[in-house]
């Protein structure tokens, strides 16, 4: 069931028995986090209601590939390199996928709502905080517990974007339309489709075992965007990061999206 660490309703790939995938991809989905990894070329995939319980696949995976912002800046105007970087990258529309994350300040009074929340990141950057950011401000909360509490994580849990992942899937070209559009979601499983048929039978066998108010198709393809990313990652023993020199924030955490480098 969904919240278990790998739910009875979601099976690995029909030969296979135990998996310890060596690439994983994370969204944050409605039923918490949806994850889907791959060994070989065998993928398997899940829904947990707290990120902590996928702590021992991330401490045995070689590389997890998440999208939440994790290195944050203390305050200021200026934004992370990343974002901006990215922002560049995708070009209008895309761009607009790539929002600005809280200072540190804010992430702390996340559970004090919205006002205060704008309050906070206005007072230490000068810049409001939008309503979409602030929705998932206790998922990034998770995200910035976890490598705290464990900092051995730190190092193959790291920063991504599905939008950035699919525009170097896609032959570096950004995605047209917008992801919860049918347009969309038909361009997006054509990425997939070339890359991995076996991926995208992964992605609808996890739509058929789940419930809409578990996982949504658009975070179940992210989710495998960032696994297939993190897979070609290990395969080519580099990544590609956005900015190339990666600063990092008081806390020592990188502020850096990953990508497949080339």
């Amino acid at each position: 069931m969904a919240g278990a660490l790998i739910g009875a309703r979601i099976r690995l790939t029909q030969q296979d028995g135990a998996l310890s995938p060596q690439a994983l991809g994370i969204d944050g989905c409605r039923g918490g986090w949806v994850w889907i990894g791959n060994q070989d070329e065998r993928w398997c995939g899940g829904v947990v209601g707290r990120l902590e319980q996928l702590r021992p696949l991330l401490a045995e995976a070689r590389l997890t590939l998440i999208d939440m912002p994790i290195g944050l800046l203390d305050g200021g105007r200026s934004e992370r390199p990343c974002d901006r970087e990215a922002r560049a990258l995708l070009g209008r529309p895309r761009a607009s996928s790539v929002f600005r994350p809280p200072c540190r300040a804010t992430l702390a009074v996340a559970d004090q709502g919205y006002s205060r929340a704008c309050e906070v990141n206005r007072e230490a950057t000068g810049v409001a905080l939008s309503q979409q950011t602030f929705n998932i401000l206790p998922k990034m909360q998770e995200v910035d517990a976890l490598l705290q509490h464990h900092p051995g994580l730190r190092e193959q849990v790291r920063e991504s974007h599905p939008e950035v992942c699919l525009w170097w899937l896609n032959g570096r070209q950004p995605m047209r339309f917008n992801k919860r559009a049918s347009a969309g979601e038909r361009e997006r499983r054509q990425v997939l489709r070339t890359h991995s048929r076996q991926l995208e039978a992964t992605v609808d066998r996890m739509m058929t075992e789940y419930l809409r108010r578990e996982l949504a198709l658009d975070d179940a393809i992210d989710a495998a965007v960032l696994a297939f990313a993190a897979r070609r990652i290990l395969q080519c023993g580099t990544a590609g990061s956005l900015p190339r020199q990666a600063p990092t924030d008081s806390l020592g955490l990188p502020m850096a999206i990953l990508l497949p480098p080339g």
